[in-house]
């Protein structure tokens, strides 16, 4: 599976870090920057590049993992490219309670339900440990495939562009 990197500043240690942990896994890595420390740089041009390429691969089963600070602004430039559906974590633990009092697993539900295919890691919340335990499960977690499923990714894509 090809995995598409990119970060800024805040992100660049540890996006180095997955590279290496992926690596020897069998993982095929494009890296989209950073590729100095640069405490000025500006995430959304090396985002940008990450999710363009998610977005025109052919490789459907191509993902694409962007970091930041919180993950958040990394998602949202992410977002705006046709056919990329970028999740945020940042920590919390695998299981978290919702509203409901149900046990939900972000990374877990952001691939089975969403077939998210890009993950934005919130590199100040997460040690190096918890992002590599999180992005292996998340690249190896599969779509759930359920009709259900597939309907509200079709929705999503349908309003794509209409700004």
């Amino acid at each position: 599976m090809k995995v598409y990197f990119a970060s800024d500043h805040a992100g660049f240690e540890l996006k180095n870090t997955l590279i290496s942990f992926l690596q020897p896994l069998g993982y095929v890595i494009e890296d989209y920057g950073a590729f100095a420390f640069d405490e000025a740089d500006d995430y959304p041009g090396y985002v940008a590049k990450a999710a363009k390429a998610v977005s025109e691969s052919t490789d459907k089963m191509c993902c694409g993992i962007v970091i930041g600070a919180s993950g958040e602004g990394e998602a949202m430039v992410a977002n705006r490219f046709k056919g990329v559906r970028a999740a945020v974590y940042y920590g919390g633990g695998r299981e978290q309670i919702d509203a409901s009092g149900k046990t939900f697993d972000i990374i877990a539900s952001s691939r089975a339900h969403n077939n998210a295919n890009v993950l934005a890691l919130g590199a100040r919340f997460l040690s190096e440990e918890e992002a590599e335990e999180a992005v292996e499960r998340w690249l190896t977690m599969p779509f759930s495939g359920e009709e259900r499923h597939h309907r509200r990714i079709t929705q999503i894509d349908e309003y794509g562009g209409q700004g």
